[in-house]
């Protein structure tokens, strides 16, 4: 197998990205956190892509930040977008996490920046940055009190205990529970239940999901009736409702 340390593969219109460093259970250093911004970059530019996955080698799914690399001064995150090239910016495209066993620290706020996450059930979650004198800055502070209630998500950042995967499927942070190394393919099966469906369409339904809660509410039904003209003025909207009409598949064209 290759030592580089993010692995790319391209199955349809998935690209499926994996951390590739399972000796350090995946932890991100700076060439790891590069190589995962330039697969995002891939994703976002090529037309022929819709959805992304982002899965760990090995046993485990990423223990965060490199804390070898940190103390010999690497910078592992990139300046506006944050550890791995993700967790301040995330893709307009979708991206879907394919957990086995660890997701832990800066591994689990990389999980919390996608859309939608997939674990087996030797998963294992948590932030525990405060003991070792951290704190979870690449987002688990901001997007866990979103997605579980707060005193839950308080509890977990104040202890640093971790979360089981059938904890976190109890709480909704995942999607979609499996057996022991069945986590990238149930991904792969989600991802493709979402490529089925009209490109334009995806990327304006996760930006109004993604954004409205930061609109001003007197902003709220412009801002998204706006995105919406859009897509109903697409090739995509003339296409999908003329294939309901003649009873077949759409062809999408992303346009």
């Amino acid at each position: 197998m290759t030592d580089a340390p993010v692995l790319i593969a391209t199955e349809g219109a998935t690209l499926i990205i994996t951390i590739n460093r399972p000796a350090a259970r995946n932890a991100i250093d700076r060439a790891t956190t590069l190589a995962i911004a330039e697969a995002i970059d891939t994703l976002e530019t090529d037309d022929r892509l819709r959805v992304g996955i982002l899965t760990g080698a090995g046993d485990h799914f990423c223990a965060g930040m490199d804390l070898k690399a940190f103390l010999k001064g690497e910078r592992v995150e990139i300046e506006g977008r944050g550890l791995a090239g993700l967790t301040e910016r995330p893709p307009r495209k979708p991206l879907i996490a394919a957990v086995e066993g660890y997701a832990l620290a800066g591994g689990f706020e990389i999980a919390l920046a996608c859309d939608m996450t997939v674990a087996s059930q030797t998963a294992m979650f948590g932030i525990p940055e405060v003991r070792r004198g951290l704190i979870a800055g690449s987002g688990g502070l901001l997007r866990l009190p979103q997605r579980i209630p707060r005193q839950i998500a308080l509890e977990y950042a104040l202890t640093g205990n971790l979360m089981d995967a059938a904890t976190a499927h109890r709480w909704g942070l995942i999607n979609r529970l499996t057996e022991r190394g069945g986590a990238l393919d149930a991904a792969r099966a989600l991802a493709a239940e979402v490529t089925a469906n009209a490109p334009l369409a995806v990327v304006a339904t996760k930006q109004i999901m993604a954004s409205a809660h930061n609109w001003p509410a007197q902003d709220v039904w412009p801002r998204q009736n706006a995105i919406l003209e859009a897509v109903i003025a697409s090739d995509d909207a003339t296409e999908g409702a003329r294939a309901f009409a003649e009873k077949r598949k759409p062809d999408w064209s992303g346009r």
